[in-house]
């Protein structure tokens, strides 16, 4: 539901679109892929291997960037041949913020949604200012389902994707619940891909 709230109602994504999806090859972000596909949207994924480039291409990314081994801002540049992203998904935090920021098109928007490497520290709001009138939003799952319409209507939708198989739900780790703190490392560690179920 995450994903369908950060695609359909935090930016609606459209045909035409160009959205950054940030450790894409992670839960949220293979979600994120194979929706921005189905949307019509061209969709470029940050990664930290070629084992999850692959991945993450598999599940509807157009373009994926080493971010380890390339300069990610300026291949996203690259990519849109200068006219850069309509908006860009970010789970990662403090260390993706700002660059991510000089990936968007003047008057794009930055959905910071996650922490994986921090709280994203203070910065000047003129900053988006100078970068083409930006703008930013930090969501939260709470927020957006707090009426029993909203849930409703999320969870709808996200059965509707899923059952027409337009996304699919790939479950790549278990852990039993006794080993929850071990998932939680291995997830902070980048050693995850996908969705991780623990088990009673």
């Amino acid at each position: 539901m995450t994903a369908q709230y950060l695609l359909r109602r935090c930016f609606k994504v459209k045909k035409g679109d160009t959205i950054l999806v940030h450790a894409a090859a992670g839960g949220v972000g293979l979600l994120l892929c194979q929706w921005g596909r189905h949307l019509g949207a061209t969709v470029i994924g940050t990664v930290g291997s070629k084992e999850k480039a692959a991945l993450a291409k598999k599940n509807g990314a157009h373009h994926t960037i080493l971010y380890r081994d390339e300069d990610w801002v300026k291949r996203v540049g690259e990519i849109t041949k200068g006219k850069k992203c309509d908006v860009v998904y970010d789970g990662v935090g403090k260390t993706t913020f700002m660059g991510s920021l000089d990936c968007l098109r003047p008057l794009g928007l930055m959905v910071s949604y996650g922490s994986a490497s921090g709280a994203v520290e203070p910065f000047n709001l003129s900053i988006l200012t100078q970068k083409g009138s930006l703008f930013v939003t930090r969501p939260t799952m709470n927020t957006y389902t707090a009426s029993a319409k909203d849930l409703q209507a999320t969870a709808k939708d996200l059965f509707n994707v899923v059952l027409k198989k337009k996304v699919k739900i790939k479950v790549n780790q278990t852990y039993a619940l006794k080993d929850a703190a071990q998932a939680h490392r291995d997830l902070e560690s980048r050693k995850t891909t996908g969705q991780t179920v623990l088990l009673p």
